[in-house]
């Protein structure tokens, strides 16, 4: 839990943040504001939870500041203080949904209470938001696209635990076990060309719904289309008293399949099927089978059914199936999941050097593999690979890093190396930027709107990711930045001008006088005027 303190009188600002026992609520963080202004600037940038604030201050009233944090968040609890037993004002703060108002000076047990039910309102909140009644819904809303994304990612071979399979696949009301599977994968021919780009996505629906409606009788049926465009089905057999040749009977359905599309959609596909396998251990395999017999034995052959020879085993050679394997090295490197992208080189090699150190054609497909994906990356940021890795470049334009798998590994973790170098040299030169445009945006609009909102607009970034990118370049946050400007630019003018002091505060950008000269007096401990004075 957060809560910020709201008061232009700063000993009241004080006393409640540094001399209450909010820990003891459960309260971790508490923040500190002098203006409801600044208090909106850190609610921008912080998960506020409860803000307690004065009900008089210059600028903003607290019933106005409960007005413009419920426009940036209703959840946020909001207390009342005031010196005034004023009952217009307690009647507004309640019409505000304020969890209570108080009087000042409000004894600990007033205060801590008021905080302790604001918090049990927010749990009594959240607890209906994370209830399961309404994760169940939103589950059942996004059921077929979590469906699809499972069973993807078990094409991808991602490996997950038995235990978290079977929670998973109760979870999503999948009527599948461990145990015998069978795989169908249908492509779409050429008469359905016309809707690629117009109603595609219906046509395929349509398909799916034909063929689950063919297969669930004798199958449970989990469908998704995948990367390769082909409609994919999953199936587990049922007990069914009809099925007498369970080997031949998906052959059977998958020509069933074909001639309701022909009939119905007035269009061709070609299937294959696999032989049964063991689910989920052995999908990845049977799944790259099954796409390869498209490419090597369908090929652009229309409307074939075609059975995936299970007793054609894989040739001894083998191919490479880490560094191809989800997440992709790119997708890593672009995150900036620099150790992860590590450490699958790591087992990649380890893969390459159980092949066989004299199996230079994998070395071959490996290094084009890696060098390719760098030098997609260094393009993606504006440079090129030898911009990035220097020497190393001359390596890979002379061969020489393909010469062993020794000497690619070595090759390959020193690039990615330069390349994390570089584009962490990158971001950093990307904060400075950003830090250079809000000071020339400060010094140029100090009379205006330098508010967190204003300037994340102006270079068109959430307030929350300029705050942190500000402070992470700086040291500092943008709000204690824009404060030590204002003032600075206020001793300068009161030595070098003769302005009157509200021209003074209307050009560094407080609309209220009274205000400026309470926080000019706080910073330097003597009015603007005693300063000027002194001068």
């Amino acid at each position: 839990m957060q809560l910020l303190i709201v008061d232009d009188e700063a000993h009241w600002v004080e006393n409640l943040s540094m001399h209450k026992p909010w820990h003891t609520l459960g309260i971790e963080q508490v923040h500190r504001a002098y203006s409801a202004r600044e208090a909106l600037q850190i609610i921008g940038t912080n998960p506020i939870d409860i803000v307690i604030s004065d009900v008089l201050m210059p600028e903003m009233t607290g019933i106005e500041l409960i007005e413009r944090i419920r426009e940036q968040d209703k959840r946020i609890k909001c207390i009342i203080l005031s010196g005034h037993a004023d009952f217009e004002y307690a009647k507004e703060a309640l019409r505000h949904h304020a969890v209570d108002y108080l009087l000042k000076p409000p004894t600990n047990e007033e205060l801590l209470g008021a905080a302790q039910t604001a918090i049990d309102q927010l749990k009594a909140e959240w607890e209906n938001i994370s209830s399961q009644e309404r994760t169940q819904f939103a589950l059942r809303e996004n059921l077929p696209l979590l469906r699809g994304q499972l069973l993807l990612g078990a094409f991808r071979g991602e490996r997950i635990a038995e235990e978290e399979w079977i929670r998973k696949l109760d979870m999503y009301g999948l009527p599948f076990r461990s145990g015998s599977c069978a795989l169908a994968l249908v492509r779409l021919e050429d008469e359905f060309g016309q809707y690629r780009g117009n109603g595609q996505h219906l046509v395929e629906y349509a398909i799916m719904n034909i063929a689950e409606e063919i297969l669930q009788e004798f199958m449970g049926v989990w469908s998704v289309k995948e990367e390769h465009g082909y409609l994919a089905f999953l199936l587990q057999a049922k007990e069914h008293p009809a099925v007498d040749r369970p080997d031949i009977l998906l052959e059977k359905l998958a020509m069933q399949i074909q001639a309701k599309v022909k009939q119905f959609l007035k269009g061709a596909v070609s299937i294959v099927v696999t032989d049964a396998f063991l689910f989920p251990e052995e999908l990845p395999e049977q799944y790259r089978q099954a796409v390869s017999y498209f490419r090597q034995i369908v090929g652009d052959e229309q409307e074939f059914v075609m059975k995936v020879d299970g007793t054609k085993k894989t040739a001894a050679f083998g191919a490479l199936d880490v560094i191809h394997g989800h997440p992709g090295l790119l997708n890593l490197a672009e995150a900036g999941r620099w150790d992860a992208a590590e450490d699958k080189l790591a087992a990649a090699f380890d893969e390459l050097e159980d092949k066989g150190s004299e199996s230079w054609e994998h070395c071959l497909e490996m290094g084009y593999t890696i060098s390719s994906a760098f030098m997609h990356l260094a393009h993606r940021s504006g440079h090129t690979l030898a911009d990035l890795i220097g020497p190393d470049m001359e390596l890979l334009q002379s061969g020489e890093a393909f010469a062993s798998i020794g000497k690619l590994r070595k090759w390959s973790l020193n690039a990615l190396a330069k390349l994390r170098e570089g584009t962490a040299h990158d971001a950093k030169n990307a904060r400075s930027q950003y830090v250079q445009k809000i000071r020339d945006y400060v010094d140029k609009h100090l009379h205006l709107d330098v508010s967190l909102r204003a300037l994340a607009d102006y270079v068109n970034l959430h307030p929350t990711h300029l705050s942190k990118i500000y402070k992470l370049e700086t040291g500092e946050g943008i709000s204690d930045y824009v404060a030590s400007v204002r003032m600075e630019r206020a001793c300068h003018l009161l030595k070098v001008t003769d302005k009157k002091i509200y021209e003074i505060s209307a050009d560094i950008g407080y609309l209220d006088p009274a205000y400026f000269i309470k926080v000019f007096k706080r910073q330097f401990d003597v009015t603007p005027q005693e300063y000027r004075d002194g001068r």
